[in-house]
């Protein structure tokens, strides 16, 4: 049975929450009574996600890929917070479009170091707070495409599943304490990733740009970041282990489990339906 947890009133930590499901957190996390501390590259969308936020905050521009600068924002966090730490969102994410044959190879270690390694230096960093107040809990954003494989995802999935792998093991190794750890697994969440990505050219030769991708995504996207942030907390004091968000993501885990080495002709048909209702709907 899962055991209720409460993080409402209780000190939090975002990262990536400059903008998506980030700043959605640190906007109903506020809103629940919550000190908030936030932390993204972008200097400028984190001043904006702080000028929403009405309770405590702390903001501080950090590139998570940086383990000691993840320290130090800890060692900060610790002599701030006016309430215990209740919970560790490692949510700051970034994408790569691009075949494996055409990959470029800096840029797929630069997604890893940022969707891999830091959400472990982020765990790293906060989990002896947590560990020396016995209680709180690591929140660790997975995607759905940490659930499936996907063509022109390589970078992104095996990144994904990487966080999936760890914070199961990180969950196992704290039974029989008061922390616990936490996998989220979004699936099409209406935010900028795709626009931030990096990208070189259409993976699929159909010489789209960036920008038609992105909007193509934004499409096909059933979850608003405001509705994953309730999925999420909501979900956190639930005491679940392991979050789905969106319906999106119940079907990819479904197909996961169902048809583990064929899922993707259900997938790529399902998408391809949705992109002829949106270039459909975009013609009228």
């Amino acid at each position: 049975m899962s055991k209720r947890r409460t993080i409402s009133g209780r000190t939090v930590v975002i990262t990536g929450a400059a903008s998506g499901i980030g700043r959605a957190l640190a906007q109903r996390l506020s809103a629940h009574s919550c000190p908030v501390a936030i932390a993204d590259v972008d200097e400028l969308g984190l001043k904006e996600t702080e000028a929403s936020l009405a309770g405590p905050v702390l903001t501080r521009v950090l590139d998570v890929r940086d383990a000691a600068d993840q320290r130090a924002f800890a060692d900060e966090v610790a002599d701030w917070a006016p309430q215990p730490l209740g919970a560790v969102f490692n949510n700051a994410g970034v994408a790569v479009a691009s075949n494996v044959l055409d990959a470029v190879p800096e840029d797929d270690q630069w997604l890893w170091d940022i969707n891999f390694h830091g959400v472990v230096n982020g765990t790293r960093a906060f989990l002896p707070i947590l560990a020396k107040q016995d209680e709180g809990v690591i929140v660790n954003t997975s995607s759905v495409f940490g659930l499936v494989g996907m063509p022109s995802q390589s970078a992104y999935c095996s990144a994904k599943f990487a966080v999936r792998g760890f914070t199961d093991a990180l969950r196992q190794e704290l039974r029989g304490t008061g922390v616990s750890a936490v996998n989220v697994h979004p699936g099409g969440i209406n935010t900028n990733i795709v626009r931030n990505a990096r990208f070189r050219k259409d993976p699929e030769g159909r010489g789209r740009s960036q920008s038609q991708m992105a909007d193509e995504f934004a499409a096909i996207t059933l979850t608003q970041p405001v509705k994953a942030a309730e999925i999420i907390h909501r979900g956190v004091e639930a005491g679940k282990a392991r979050i789905l968000v969106g319906p999106d993501a119940y079907v990819f885990d479904a197909l996961a489990r169902i048809a583990p080495t064929h899922y993707y002709d259900v997938i790529g048909f399902a998408q391809s339906r949705l992109r002829g209702r949106a270039r459909a709907q975009a013609a009228r």
